[in-house]
């Protein structure tokens, strides 16, 4: 998906390696590449898109905190309550950022978009609004030109379902 979205002629050969299942990306020079993260700043650089890496120092090391975040606790986590911390953390650190990175798009958007995609389709209304600031940026990232490609639209509803109005 990120390969075609940066616009990157397809053809690269990509696998998985160990009972983790990390991505592996086979290269025509040189050794495989491994890692979610590596695989996906090879790919950026290749596109000659590094503003998805981040601007300014601050940006890249917030950008490769999520990127972290998206292997180590989306990808790792497998219960209801991982489910729910997930979304938690997400809640808070969107309250006042359009994006993961502040307020731009990154690869640490994309990432966790298609991450949590999984996830999305399968909140019920409630949890959705529960998790007001995920759902808004994860509405707003999927309609970003190209993000979405073949997964499933995620619906959300415009207006709230319940008012403190009797």
């Amino acid at each position: 998906l990120l390969e075609r979205l940066l616009g990157l002629p397809g053809g690269n050969k990509y696998g998985v390696q160990g009972e983790r299942k990390v991505p592996v990306l086979q290269t025509n020079n040189g050794p495989g590449l491994m890692g979610l993260m590596t695989i996906a700043a090879h790919l950026v650089r290749r596109a000659k898109k590094e503003q998805l890496l981040g601007s300014t120092p601050e940006e890249k090391a917030v950008v490769q905190q999520w990127l972290e975040y998206r292997v180590t606790r989306v990808d790792g986590g497998s219960s209801k309550e991982d489910t729910r911390l997930i979304l938690k953390d997400l809640n808070i650190h969107l309250e006042d950022k359009v994006y993961l990175a502040g307020n731009i798009f990154t690869l640490a958007d994309i990432l966790m978009y298609y991450g949590l995609h999984h996830i999305m389709v399968e909140l019920t209304v409630q949890e959705k609004e529960k998790y007001l600031n995920v759902s808004r940026w994860f509405n707003h990232i999927q309609h970003y030109p190209g993000v979405r490609q073949h997964l499933s639209n995620v619906i959300f509803i415009k207006n709230r379902l319940y008012t403190n109005a009797h």
